[in-house]
Order: structure tokens, then sequence, then C-alpha cells
């Protein structure tokens, strides 16, 4: 790590702890050369997400957009916005743990639903109808049966 006050390359750790909101190492280190002190943080470098929607484009995983259509589905239902939260949570661990960059958009719809109807049936239909695109009726019913099996 490169000295802030005389540029010299060496530098030797003092102290390393956790930063105050642990997404961080905060590192004490002085320059071997002039003997100044500073500190760096080390963060781990996270890939972003990127979602490949029906059309074939891409774009970022943007957690406020799936975060604004879960809102949607549980509007007037007794749903946290804990358990939301941490739906997202889950999500997005299962896809960076799993080694995945990107994502169709079909997949991160059903990943959703898969966690949703365990929170709010009626949330679950609610996303499903916007997410499956339902052309009728018929469509919309058959995925109401399938919820009491």
């Amino acid at each position: 790590m490169r000295c802030p006050k005389c540029g010299c390359d060496e530098s030797k750790v003092v102290d390393s702890r956790p930063s105050e909101s642990n997404d961080a190492i905060r590192r004490r280190r002085e320059c071997t050369s002039c003997g100044f002190r500073f500190t760096t943080y080390e963060r781990c470098e996270e890939v972003p997400l990127v979602v490949i929607k029906r059309d074939g484009h891409k774009e970022p995983f943007d957690r406020q957009k799936l975060m604004r259509g879960l809102v949607t589905a549980t509007v007037k239902r007794d749903v946290p916005m804990s358990a939301l939260s941490g739906l997202i949570d889950d999500i997005e661990s299962a896809l960076r743990d799993g080694g995945r960059t990107e994502v169709s958009s079909v997949d991160l719809g059903s990943m959703v639903l898969k966690r949703l109807v365990s929170i709010d049936k009626v949330a679950y239909v609610r996303f499903a109808s916007v997410y499956r695109d339902f052309k009728d009726v018929d469509e919309f019913s058959e995925e109401l049966r399938s919820l009491n099996d």
C-alpha cells in the first residue's frame, strides 16, 4: 500500500479489525520509510447481478424495483416489510452462492413466487397475475386451483 505522505510502496499493518458496519476490514498501517500512519479499508468486490429480460436485453438487478413489485402485491395485506426484504436477501444470496452473475427474468420471477407463496397466498396470486401475464380467466383459475393442491 502506497504511503499518502511520501509515496513509499512499503507499509506494515499495525492494527486490523472489522469496520463498524461489518462490511469491510479496517487496517491501520505505518509507512516503513517515513513512519506516517494511515487507515485503509478492505472490501470484498461484489460482481453485479444482471437480469436478462424476456426480449433479450440485459439490465442490472435492481433490489428496489423488485421491492416495489412485492409492495404492490402485498398492498392491504398484513405482510411486514422485513419479510419482503428477507425474501429479496434470500434470492440474492441464492444467486451469489450459486456463482450466478446473470439470471433470466423468468427464473427470477419463479424464485420470488416460490418464496412468496409461504408468506402470503393472496400476494402470491397478485404477483403471479402480473409475472405470468395470464391471458384469460381460465389460466387464472388454474393457478388458484394449483394453490389449493
